[in-house]
Formats: C-alpha cells, sequence, structure tokens
C-alpha cells in the first residue's frame, strides 16, 4: 500500500531566477487552486494570491506570467511505517 504524505512543498521557480516555497496539506488543495486560480490568469500580469495555509498572517502575491515552473514535493514526517 502506498505511503500517504504529510504535506506537499510546492516550489515555484519564478522569472529572473528566484524560487519561493509554500506548503499544502492536500494535494486536493493545492490542484483546486492551481486549476481555478493559476491556470485561468497564466498569461497575466495581475497579480494573485498565493495560498500559505501554514504561516499565520502571511500571504504571498505573484504575477501569473512569471511563473516558469513549478515543482511539487511530498513531504513525509514519519521515517517508520508500522501497520
Amino acid at each position: 500500500m502506498p505511503r500517504q504524505a504529510d504535506e506537499y512543498a510546492i516550489f515555484f521557480l519564478i522569472e529572473g531566477g528566484h524560487r519561493e516555497e509554500v506548503r499544502f496539506t492536500d494535494i486536493k488543495d493545492f490542484q483546486k487552486w492551481y486549476s481555478s486560480t493559476l491556470i485561468p490568469k497564466a498569461d497575466s500580469d495581475d497579480f494573485i494570491n498565493v495560498p500559505i495555509k501554514n504561516m499565520q498572517g502571511e500571504f504571498m502575491v505573484v504575477r501569473p506570467s512569471s511563473i516558469k515552473a513549478i515543482r511539487v514535493e511530498p513531504i513525509f514526517l514519519g521515517s517508520v511505517e508500522r501497520f
């Protein structure tokens, strides 16, 4: 049985060589945000809000047209799986 990740680190590779990381607790939350917010405005120079759920009181805005790549990395907090 495949292991379930505890959270997902999302890395945005931004024009100019910048790299930003946000974390999502569920991959479905990221997919929903990606398909409903980022994709429809992919060529836009207007800022969009990137949800940062694990950092209270902080937020990030980015221009969708400046995002060159996105990397998704599953994070497993437990090192040993027991049944």
